[in-house]
């Protein structure tokens, strides 16, 4: 595993798969930048279930300005700070060990918002995506953002949580990507 593109680019990741943890692939990571767009012009990456970091290690090396890391098991959590801090990303993210419902009530209340969110949840745990409607309502993602889920093939998703609609969807083996982002029609509300 490593930096695909930008200022780190070819930088080598630790990760470590089991349980908890499956690091996305290279081959997928490049797919899916190329989908959101290769560069970033600043902005905020919140990697919600980061394990060893890749997707926002990706997005700071690609040009944003901030992330925000959030991952609950010990190893991978050790994994992903070694890793920003061999990227020399320090003074960029902020990193934090918790479960990520309740990251996301702590966000909530510092009014925190983010242009991109990397919502990779361990895949047995369908009750995650549940997730994004929490992501929407309390504006965590910015009017111009995108909501990234990555998920197994039978796992449907819906089309559209809240006024936010998935506008792509790629297929990767047993692995689909999601692409939410706002509806064109503002203040179009879906069930």
């Amino acid at each position: 595993m490593r930096v695909i593109a930008g200022d780190r680019k070819g930088m080598p990741l630790k990760a470590i798969t089991g349980a908890t943890t499956r690091p996305t692939t290279d081959k997928v990571k490049e797919s899916l930048f190329n989908i959101l767009g290769p560069f970033f012009e600043g902005g905020t990456v919140l990697d919600l279930f980061a394990g060893s970091g890749g997707l926002g290690i990706e997005a700071l090396s690609r040009g944003m300005e901030h992330g925000v890391f959030i991952e609950k098991d010990s190893r991978a959590f050790q994994n992903l700070k070694e890793n920003i801090e061999k990227c020399r990303f320090d003074d960029m993210t902020e990193v934090y060990r918790n479960d990520a419902t309740r990251a996301l009530k702590l966000l909530i209340k510092k009014n925190f918002q983010a242009d991109l969110i990397f919502l990779d949840p361990p895949y047995a745990k369908h009750s995650y995506y549940d997730l994004v409607t929490e992501i929407i309502e309390n504006e965590v993602i910015g009017r111009c953002g995108t909501i990234v889920c990555e998920h197994e093939r039978k796992i449907d998703l819906p089309e559209h949580i809240l006024q936010f609609s998935k506008y792509r969807q790629e297929k990767y083996g047993d692995t689909l990507i999601s692409f939410y982002r706002l509806n064109e029609k503002e203040g179009e509300l879906n069930e």
